[in-house]
């Protein structure tokens, strides 16, 4: 059987994804890069916005008319009704059962000459013995990446006033440190030489303990001087002294996505966000203290409620002077069940959509010249693929680039040393 899985959101996402991927080919299955000759389509979703949710709709109707759909994820945790009802041949499996769906291939073999439709639907209506761990999801091989995903972290002990993801996960728990180091070796024989580590809210990792700093000093002293890690989204309230001495480490990668929001300390509050804006000048100063000219990418949501003019331009400011190299920005949009739905002080949309127009000008701007001040620097590239007989990679301040020189015995998920020539173009150096 073909069969294609298409994520929508977070790395946390990517990581599941990857499992279920690799337990259909375990199978005997066959993994697609596409949909168009897909026997069973697995989405998993997201619901961090409307348009992540429009994005998950659009393309559930689309693959529905190729094969069933299979729908799992946070969407479909918290708007099953509204999924089902997209077309006869999707079914809906909840995100609090998705470790089940690793015994999905399995359960199809045995049932080989009933319809697909017939079978995911009896699959969805019984619950699987041997599966439910949230941390069951430890893929070793990755169909869809070139690097290695680490799923550590899940769920969400905040309440932040404009999310619902804490409502769709639940609250935080960490994988044990002991697990983790034992995963992070596996994926290490396997010849791997990046591992991201990720989680819903990664920093949330053993918050009540030693944190993800106490977990990345154990990590550092266990692999070899060849395995690189990076961290998925951090979110700023729970980086500490700690976690931020190991990121000095060269092995750490000198690239950092953090949700700011806002920087306006009236909004931080207003959204119920743990921390002040002093709390993000320290962490992005130590950043740049550690690295040298790291990439720091951020989220920004524009128009969340209480952003008058000042707070703004409070925020623009902020980004501006940080020089942040990407911003994700995101114009606010009530989400179901949240603190800010029904929001009083809600700025007009027309506002909304020209501050988020400005930042997005500004991420072009700065991305512009933080690229511009890689070239003629040295760094080191992890190959991920082919395209029109070029090879191309990522730089561990996650520069996506050409690179000419490869050896011929070059494969996806080596790293080379290489000089950037160009904003798009990297040369190995022999």
């Amino acid at each position: 059987m073909n069969v294609f899985v298409y994520t929508l959101g977070c790395r946390v996402n990517q990581c599941e994804s990857e499992a279920v991927a690799e337990s259909f080919a375990k199978n005997g299955h066959n993994i697609l890069k596409s949909y168009d000759k897909a026997d069973l389509i697995i989405v998993n979703t997201c619901t961090v916005t409307s348009k992540a949710e429009q994005k998950a709709r659009r393309e559930i109707r689309l693959y529905s008319k190729q094969a069933p759909v299979l729908v799992t994820g946070c969407y479909a945790q918290v708007n099953p009704k509204e999924i089902e009802g997209l077309a006869d041949n999707v079914v809906v499996f909840p995100l609090m059962r998705k470790p089940e769906l690793l015994g999905l291939a399995g359960f199809l073999n045995d049932r080989k000459d009933q319809d697909i439709v017939t079978s995911i639907r009896e699959f969805a209506k019984e619950r699987r013995e041997g599966y439910g761990n949230l941390f069951d999801f430890a893929p070793s091989q990755f169909s869809y990446h070139s690097r290695s995903y680490l799923k550590i972290q899940d769920g969400c002990d905040n309440n932040c006033g404009f999310c619902r993801v804490h409502i769709a996960r639940g609250p935080s728990n960490s994988l044990d440190s002991d697990i983790v180091v034992k995963r992070a070796l596996e994926i290490e024989e396997k010849g791997y030489h990046e591992i991201v580590l990720t989680g819903v809210n990664l920093t949330m990792y053993d918050h009540t303990g030693r944190g993800l700093g106490g977990l990345l000093e154990k990590l550092l002293a266990a692999v070899g001087p060849d395995m690189r890690f990076r961290l998925s989204s951090l979110e700023p309230d729970h980086i500490d002294d700690l976690l931020l001495e190991q990121l000095k480490d060269p092995r750490m990668q000198p690239y950092f996505h953090i949700p700011i929001q806002s920087a306006a300390d009236k909004v931080i509050k207003r959204i119920n966000r743990t921390y002040d804006s002093s709390h993000l000048e320290y962490v992005i100063s130590r950043l740049r203290q550690i690295k040298d000219d790291p990439f720091l990418a951020c989220d920004i949501i524009t128009g969340l409620p209480g952003e008058g003019d000042e707070e703004f331009e409070i925020t623009r400011s902020f980004l501006e002077r940080h020089g942040f190299a990407l911003m994700h920005v995101f114009p606010f949009s009530p989400r179901p069940d949240t603190a800010l739905e029904r929001a009083r002080d809600r700025v007009p949309e027309n506002i909304r959509d020209e501050r988020a127009l400005v930042l997005r000008n500004l991420s072009a701007k700065l991305n512009a010249a933080y690229v511009e001040r890689q070239v003629g620097k040295c760094a080191e590239v992890i190959l991920e693929g082919r395209r029109l007989g070029k090879w191309h990679g990522l730089t561990g301040n996650y520069l996506k680039l050409d690179v000419a020189g490869a050896p011929d015995s070059a494969s996806v998920g080596d790293l080379l040393n290489v000089r950037i020539r160009s904003k798009d173009l990297a040369e190995v150096i022999l």
